[in-house]
């Protein structure tokens, strides 16, 4: 039997590589999802629930407009002087009195309503009393859940003028992403992804984070397929089939990959080195004819936009 035939038993290795058995790790997402016992990563069915329909793929695209359109919103007050915690509750405040809710409130014990990563910080930082500072670069991660879809996208913001380096390494992630989402087409591979955003990352001396992953998302946060930033063969194999939806989100890093995470609260992941790492995040949804962005906003860098720093050098 090939291997991409093969489907796993309870006791078996799990798909995700982390180790764990089988029915310990993602076989109760993977059968609540509808899968039943789950087909190796490789093999896509038109019965797969993670193939999305027209009526599912007009919902995923609505919570994208919505998320951008927030996106938009918070850009303007991250300014010199604001703390992480006012952008939380500009997140909130803006959300809720859309009728929509902030996926990470309350998402496996977190406790803000959304991410704000400031300079070393490379993803999941917690809002709360800190000041951001003429010079800082701060991502700002927003999902929303829109009738029960979510949008998922980031961007990493100036704080007023910045450094010749936070400049380079937020454009090198910023274009890191679009190449990725032009290597896509039709039934390809997600090592395609991975492959384009190291060959740009490359060409800096910056290094990709290889902890933390893109991912499948649609009526769950995060799901297959997995996505890493960087070519693993493991689960880079899996087809992006039209209907699939997830999100590309690289993390560059001016130093090296590697991250330690906050013992403290347990979710905000810090380069090892104190280095500056920059982010930027789009949904996607795979079509018939190719990629089709979800989370474009109007007002935000756009694709082939070149970031400055305060002298001047992009």
């Amino acid at each position: 039997m090939r291997n991409d035939d093969k489907k796993l038993g309870p006791n078996d290795p799990c798909w995700c590589g982390s180790g764990k058995k089988y029915k310990k790790c993602h076989q109760g997402q993977d059968q609540s999802a509808g899968a039943g016992k789950f087909e190796a990563p490789q093999q896509v069915r038109r019965s797969d629930p993670l193939l999305l329909d027209e009526s599912d793929r007009e919902k995923m695209r609505a919570a994208g407009a919505f998320n951008a359109e927030l996106m938009d919103y918070v850009r303007d007050f991250v300014k010199p002087g604001i703390t992480t915690g006012d952008i939380d509750k500009l997140v909130y405040d803006y959300t809720t009195q859309h009728g929509h809710t902030c996926a990470t409130l309350g998402y496996r014990g977190f406790t803000k309503s959304c991410c704000t990563s400031v300079n070393d910080v490379i993803c999941h930082g917690i809002p709360g009393p800190r000041v951001l500072n003429e010079g800082d670069i701060v991502n700002v991660d927003l999902t929303t859940i829109v009738d029960g879809w979510h949008g998922d996208q980031s961007e990493s913001l100036f704080v007023g003028e910045v450094s010749e380096e936070a400049a380079r390494v937020t454009q090198c992630s910023f274009d890191a992403m679009w190449l990725a989402i032009d290597a896509l087409s039709p039934n390809c591979k997600v090592i395609e992804i991975g492959r384009a955003i190291k060959r740009r990352a490359d060409q800096d001396g910056f290094s990709v984070v290889k902890e933390f992953f893109g991912h499948g998302i649609g009526k769950r946060f995060h799901q297959r397929p997995h996505i890493p930033h960087y070519p693993d063969k493991h689960h880079g194999s899996e087809i992006l089939a039209p209907g699939m939806c997830f999100t590309i989100e690289p993390m560059i890093n001016v130093g090296t990959w590697r991250s330690v995470v906050d013992r403290a609260d347990g979710w905000t992941a810090y380069t090892t080195d104190g280095k500056l790492s920059a982010q930027f995040e789009h949904t996607i949804l795979m079509t018939e004819k190719g990629p089709e962005v979800l989370t474009l906003t109007k007002r935000g860098p756009q694709r082939g936009h070149k970031f400055k720093s305060s002298a001047g050098v992009a």
